[in-house]
């Protein structure tokens, strides 16, 4: 590896690794037997996504990370982690040192060929905003993750992993969740939603459109086939709401479309989130558009009513696993058809084995959990074999009634004693310690097996929803009742009109590209971020004169009585 150290590299699914400093984009790595090398088209509705997630690496949360943030008293989001850093460093500390010092060891090679080597062929690695830019007054460490988002691209080449991006963190936040973290600052709703909430909007449009024109290059589209608009955008009503989500994402596959062309090869697959609504609510959601995916997130952890039911019962099939792998494909495997009908390819972006909220900061930092069987899910090194057998069907379960999969997430850092604090959550420990299944293809069936007939969608896919449609088009209809930008958002102290926005100014921010040592100089010159060189329109800017609220507070400290135009 980079760093010195080695380790041996066992696939027991006939995965074969590829690297040649003298070719550096070749695409003949393959992760397992099952699924296409990386220079062969992926089959949607043929080959299947078992999927994990990188979380915790990029975007950082208590509970994947709970040592970085019990050695910052105070920090509760990355936000203030980050605040406290920069202290630190000012005080003489290591400050945001150690953010990148994460980035170095949290996730390494290794990580990478356990991935492949556990059957799986598809990361999804969630970014946050600042991999691109930060705007005065936000403590983020800019850019620096990017460097490593590149190094994790070139693994992912090597061992045959294809990636979805998936930028998780937004200016603003986009959620405040009753559980779990609003990313990236704790309750705070500023995208699509409050006084900043449309130049909040232009910023994320504008960021989709440099990561789109990244991963557009021929050298990177068959590596990173996905790219996510948002992670969890909540669309409920009394936050966001539907509309404005609806033109916002409107917005964004116009702008990436136009940049990167229509059909298979021409640009990635868009994904959208469900903002935490049914999906029937999305029913004629884009019609005719090119290439969508709708990202699903079906976790049991944050129900209000979580029964303390044992993983150690006999379920409906004669084995372990209690009320809970029933559940699941009840819950789950209907629903994920249903929706592939109505709206066409389909993946559960997160999910874990969680059953209940337990587990240090998985409601937040300094909240517990106040579910009664907590001393036991917590304590892993101590569950028997019952109860791992009972977990691992659980999680077949899961597999089998989601289809197209992604688990959140692959590892769970220590916390400050140690030891994983949220073993529910982590692939890696399940996998070390005997409760996650050596082969994910063993689930397939599961939810047959406790006597649940699924009506399992079985294609096709329409033309344009996988890229096969010439000439795509959302009809004139749609479009007319989607308007960019939206035509109201919630939380407002003074007319839409009146709100900041941005300028169309300025130079475009192109992301680097590694440097490629051994390689000849013919086979890396047309590598340079930037996919369509016609794509010329400037980035965006502040309107010289203009007041703008804090990004995530949006409080105006004089209200504006008329649109500022700078003039």
């Amino acid at each position: 590896m980079s760093n010195g150290t080695t380790f041996r590299y066992r696939n027991n699914f006939g995965g074969i690794w590829v690297h040649d400093p003298e070719d550096p984009f070749n695409l003949d790595a393959q992760p397992n037997n099952w699924t296409p090398p990386l220079n062969t088209t992926w089959r949607w509705g043929v080959d299947r996504i078992f999927g994990v997630n990188l979380g915790g690496w990029f975007v950082l949360e208590p509970f994947i990370n709970p040592g970085i943030f019990q050695r910052y008293p105070g920090a509760v989001d990355e936000y203030t982690l980050c605040e406290l850093m920069r202290a630190e460093g000012e005080a003489g500390g290591p400050g945001l040192r150690a953010l990148e010092e994460h980035y170095e060891t949290f996730i390494t090679e290794q990580d990478i060929a356990e991935i492949a080597a556990a059957g799986l062929n598809w990361m999804r690695i969630p970014i946050g905003y600042w991999a691109i830019e930060t705007f005065p007054g936000e403590p983020f460490l800019e850019r620096t993750s990017w460097t490593y988002f590149l190094r994790v691209v070139e693994w992912a080449r090597k061992y045959g992993i294809r990636i979805y991006l998936d930028l998780h963190a937004l200016p603003g936040s986009q959620n405040v969740c009753s559980f779990r973290l609003s990313f990236p600052r704790l309750r705070r709703l500023g995208f699509l939603h409050g006084n900043m909430g449309i130049a909040n909007g232009q910023r994320v449009l504008y960021y989709l459109r440099i990561l789109a024109e990244f991963v557009s290059q021929p050298e990177y589209r068959d590596v990173i086939p996905m790219l996510g608009f948002v992670n969890e955008p909540d669309s409920r009503d009394g936050a966001i709401g539907q509309e404005p989500l609806r033109s916002f994402y409107l917005e964004a596959y116009n702008i990436i479309r136009e940049a990167t062309g229509y059909g298979e090869g021409n640009g990635p697959y868009l994904v959208f989130g469900d903002g935490f609504r049914a999906t029937t609510e999305w029913e004629g959601f884009m019609p005719g558009a090119d290439r969508l995916i709708m990202d699903i997130h079906p976790y049991l952890a944050f129900d209000d009513n979580n029964t303390p039911d044992l993983l150690t019962e006999v379920a409906p099939d004669g084995e372990l696993g209690g009320v809970w792998p029933l559940t699941a494909c009840t819950r789950w495997g209907g629903y994920f058809n249903r929706t592939k009908r109505m709206h066409g390819m389909t993946i559960g972006g997160e999910f874990s084995a969680a059953i209940n909220d337990c587990g240090l900061y998985i409601r937040e930092v300094g909240v517990d959990s106040p579910h009664p069987l907590c001393d036991l899910y917590n304590a892993w090194e101590e569950w028997t074999p019952e109860m791992k057998e009972g977990l691992r069907n659980f999680i077949l379960a899961s597999f089998d009634a989601i289809g197209d999969f992604f688990w959140w997430t692959w590892r769970i850092g220590d916390s400050i004693d140690g030891r994983v604090t949220a073993p529910f959550w982590s692939y890696k420990l399940g996998r070390d310690n005997g409760w996650m299944p050596e082969d994910p293809r063993t689930s397939v069936g599961k939810c047959l097996a406790l006597g649940l007939e699924q009506d399992p969608f079985v294609g096709p896919f329409l033309p344009n929803q996988i890229g096969q449609e010439p000439t795509p088009t959302i009809a004139a209809e749609y479009i007319a009742a989607n308007p960019w930008p939206p035509l109201a958002i919630a939380n407002l102290s003074v007319d839409i009109s009146l709100l900041p926005t941005y300028a169309t100014a300025g130079p475009i921010i192109t992301m680097p590209v590694p440097t490629y040592s051994g390689a000849p100089s013919s086979a890396t010159a047309s590598v340079d971020g930037w996919f369509n060189h016609e794509d010329t329109t400037p980035g965006i800017a502040r309107i010289p004169g203009c007041a703008y609220p804090d990004t995530y507070d949006g409080e105006f400290e004089e209200l504006p009585t008329e649109p500022c135009t700078g003039a």
